[in-house]
């Protein structure tokens, strides 16, 4: 089910969705879908990297990764997108 909404954007925002929607990338609503569940998982990922660094073993490899990931989440995210 979907859910009609009006919001309004900056001009800069307006022109990108439109540029992709020329692009062949679907309709307006499909790029501003696709934005905020690209949204939802960077937050997802944020939480689960300050899980695993709130649980970090300093001793074992992986943790160390934890740690990482827990400081570097936001960056990392906005790479995947």
């Amino acid at each position: 089910m979907s859910v009609q909404m009006t919001l309004r954007v900056d001009e800069e925002l307006a022109a990108f969705v439109d540029e992709a929607v020329k692009a062949g990338e679907g309709s307006r609503a499909d790029v501003v879908n696709r934005a905020i569940r690209r949204e939802l998982r960077r937050r997802a990922a944020e939480a689960d990297a300050r899980i695993y660094a709130a649980d970090a073993d300093p001793e074992l490899e992986s943790d160390a990764y934890a740690q990482w990931a827990a400081a570097n989440a936001s960056r990392v995210a906005s790479e995947l997108d």
